[in-house]
């Protein structure tokens, strides 16, 4: 152990000296060379060299303070912690990111041509004996977190994918990076050409503020680049699911708030947990942003506040249900796919409508968390059937769940009623929450099945409904409503759609899941359009909503067709 920390200490005292010598345009010179005149200028007035880093693995705080004395090093704040570092670290030695706790510290330092720079010093505790030690090992050997840093002058976004495709012509290849929420700064990290002088291997942009959307582009042509990596990546993302839905059921999201930090003895009092454990989770969760950690504590994030119970467009109930049944028949994907059985009816012996309604409790999640993904709606009481629609024109939500939709149309037109289809239990559920948003005098409900589509409306809507069922149950479904609709009605289909070109959407993830949980499947405009055709409707036009959603408009072909499919 003593010998490893004078190692780090020489290391850490290499550091300083280059640091203390080289100014932005040389050490520019020397990481890319080839790069001169006024694209060398260019980048000069753009960024700052700022900072030459490395890993460090002292036994205790102590050693790491004895260690940045004996090199002149004055830390003047208390470590922070590293988002990036540590989540490279849990990649690259198969282990969980909340093991590692990693810390930063940049003491500064005076430089021969007048400037004042920084020693960042990435520091994980490696206790005598730890199982860490063959982490430092490695590390040690490897240097894979040595680097040298420049700060992004102008945090443009056309400046930033600028200086990404400079680096690019001269060498440098993408190797990471993140954002890290505790200062809010996202770094690009590049590998040096192999011709590079400087002696760094690994160069970093540093940028202040939130820049993930160039980050992304950066990040997928790394992960090109590392295919292991991407695939551990990808292979830990049932962990997410199961600490979100493990973050929801003890209800640690409405025990914090965004306002200030709370500490984690606190905290777990709070909610029943036990405090390492509950700290375990929390840094594990700040990792992707739905917490953030400071000295105090945690504290929710934005994106965090969306698992509290009474967060408006509280997302807490999807939560229990993919962490809860639905991730329970995901196991079957695999049947799923051989057989084309569906992996819910395998996993609890019945279709899902009928085995959440054997359950209050489970159906009213189920209808809770349907009712989770509204943001899907915001646009739609702007659609131009409900604006154009005459006074005291129907709204027919058909298997409306619980009146989230229905509620959202008649609060933006007063001059609208609404009548709600949906099984018995749902049909009350609807009935005291639009009652509650005092839409009771405008409003009507059925219970019962497609087949009893009400006729007479002028506007109908389908939301979320047809990706449920295979063709022929979908063309059911439509014939009944094109048998209720008069000839100047409209239909509303709110669904999913699979883009044409292929492009990434959510639409390719719920085709999955429809398929393991219910048997249905999402569809493209044109394939809608043909079961549209088969039931005597046509499609009019399509409009993008939030989350990847679209509402297809539909009207009566001509007389309604509800014979039979040849």
């Amino acid at each position: 152990m003593i010998t490893a920390l004078s190692g780090d200490t020489s290391r850490l005292r290499a550091t300083v000296g280059f640091v203390k010598e080289q100014d932005t345009t040389t050490l520019l010179q020397l990481l890319l060379p080839g790069l001169d005149g006024p694209e060398l200028r260019a980048l000069a007035e753009r960024c700052d060299f700022s900072h030459a880093a490395l890993l460090v693995f002292p036994p205790d705080e102590a050693a790491l303070s004895a260690a940045l004395a004996d090199c002149g090093l004055v830390a003047d704040a208390p470590p922070r912690p590293s988002v990036v570092v540590r989540e490279r670290l849990a990649v690259r030695h198969g282990r969980s990111a909340a093991e590692l706790d990693v810390g930063i510290l940049r003491p500064a330092v005076e430089c021969l041509d007048g400037a004042r720079r920084m020693v960042e010093v990435f520091a994980l505790t490696v206790p005598p004996g730890s199982d860490l030690d063959t982490v430092a090992a490695h590390e040690r050997e490897h240097q894979h977190e040595t680097h040298v840093a420049f700060e992004v002058t102008t945090p443009d976004p056309l400046v930033l994918r600028g200086l990404c495709a400079a680096f690019g012509r001269y060498g440098a290849t993408p190797d990471g990076g993140g954002y890290n929420p505790h200062e809010n700064g996202t770094v690009f990290y590049f590998s040096a050409p192999a011709e590079a002088k400087a002696g760094y291997r690994r160069v970093e942009l540093y940028v202040p503020g939130d820049h993930r959307d160039v980050l992304a582009a950066h990040l997928d042509e790394h992960r090109r680049r590392q295919p292991a990596e991407s695939l551990l990546r990808l292979l830990t993302g049932a962990w997410t699911t199961q600490a979100l839905a493990a973050f929801a059921r003890l209800e640690v999201a409405d025990a914090m708030d965004e306002d200030r930090s709370v500490d984690v003895a606190e905290l777990a009092c709070d909610v029943g947990a036990l405090a390492p454990n509950l700290a375990t989770l929390l840094r594990y969760l700040a990792m992707l942003g739905v917490v953030s950690e400071d000295r105090d504590g945690f504290r929710l994030t934005a994106t965090g506040r969306l698992l509290r119970a009474d967060a408006e467009g509280s997302m807490r109930a999807l939560a229990l249900m993919y962490g809860g049944p639905f991730y329970e028949s995901f196991a079957g994907l695999d049947h799923t796919v051989r057989t084309g059985q569906v992996a819910f009816e395998r996993r609890f012996g019945e279709n899902h409508f009928d085995h959440f309604a054997r359950d209050p409790a489970l159906a009213e999640l189920f209808d809770r968390s349907m009712a989770a993904g509204s943001r899907m709606f915001d646009p739609l009481p702007v659609h131009p059937v409900l604006t154009a629609a005459a006074e005291g024109a129907t709204v027919v939500d058909v298997a409306g769940g619980d009146g989230e939709l229905l509620g959202r149309i008649l609060s933006a037109h007063p001059r609208l009623h609404g009548l709600l289809l949906e099984r018995p239990h749902t049909v009350e559920t609807a009935r005291r929450l639009l009652g509650a948003a005092g839409h009771a005098e405008r409003c009507a409900f059925r219970a019962g099945d497609f087949a009893d589509v009400p006729a007479g409306g002028d506007v109908y809507v389908l939301s979320r409904v047809l990706h449920d069922w295979d063709d022929d149950r979908c063309i059911e479904i439509l014939r009944h409503c094109a048998r209720a609709m008069p000839p100047a009605a409209d239909l509303l289909v709110i669904e999913r759609v699979l883009p044409a070109d292929g492009s990434a959407s959510l639409a390719t993830a719920w085709d999955l899941h429809m398929m393991c949980n219910v048997g249905g499947r999402e569809r493209s405009a044109a394939h809608y359009a043909r079961l549209f055709a088969e039931a005597g409707l046509t499609l009019v036009g399509v409009s993008a909503l939030p989350l990847d959603g679209s509402v297809l408009h539909v009207r009566r072909t001509g007389p309604a067709n509800t014979g039979s499919k040849p």
